[in-house]
């Protein structure tokens, strides 16, 4: 079962619970998790050729191009060819997947459906961190001291595109985007959906889908 280096993705749309999902899963089966956008940071904080091509889009308040994204996610790859790994925020596009079909054959993808009024309710209530990417949610972790980082004690932010009007035209972007991708991995039977309101709600299945695949490094359902 452990020869084999075990490739998964991640989808959701903003405010979906990807980011807590991905925790579980690295937690309980040792893959690494690989966020796109905990990438894109460090090489903004690094300035490498890549960070600055991008810091030029994010600046303008544009979407980092496909070519840009692609090429910092296949060098991060290239860099783990020998590990178990989650991949969370990539590929978001058609054109994403097919460059990440050129280097690896995924066992699993995960799409997770949450509907419209649930998304819009916690992501009015998510604040984040910027420097480090921490995302709080007064629901559910909230940070100790409130509208401050737990851990540098500066201050948090609302982003605008979490604001109630701005998170319809946010899932619908995504919707248009990600139904091709969607489509892509159902076609080839390695697409897994799970719908629901609740993060607790939907892991066990994952855990289950997961523990067909890899072998679990915690003996039970840890959250």
């Amino acid at each position: 079962m452990a020869s084999k280096l075990l490739r998964a993705v991640i989808l959701g749309p903003p405010g979906s619970g990807k980011g807590t999902v991905c925790q579980r899963i690295a937690q309980n089966f040792g893959l690494q998790h690989l966020s796109s956008g905990h990438f894109l940071r460090e090489n903004i904080k690094a300035s490498t050729e890549v960070g600055e091509m991008a810091k030029q889009y994010i600046e303008k308040s544009l979407l980092v191009p496909d070519h840009v994204i692609t090429r910092l996610m296949m060098s991060e790859l290239e860099n783990r060819r020998g590990q178990h790994w989650l991949l969370d925020g990539f590929p978001r596009t058609l054109g994403q997947a097919e460059a990440l079909d050129k280097i690896c054959e995924l066992d699993l993808v995960i799409s997770l459906n949450i509907p419209f009024e649930t998304l819009k309710d916690r992501l009015s209530r998510r604040w984040i961190h910027p420097p480090s990417g921490r995302v709080y949610n007064l629901d559910f972790n909230p940070p100790h001291v409130h509208g401050i980082d737990d851990v540098t004690g500066e201050p948090l932010v609302q982003q605008e595109d979490d604001k109630p009007e701005a998170v319809a035209a946010r899932l619908r972007q995504y919707k248009d985007v990600a139904k091709p991708v969607i489509e892509l991995y159902k076609s080839r039977g390695v697409l897994h959906q799970f719908s629901g309101t609740e993060t607790n709600k939907i892991w066990p299945y994952v855990y289950t889908l997961f523990s067909n695949k890899i072998t679990p490094i915690q003996s039970k359902e840890a959250y």
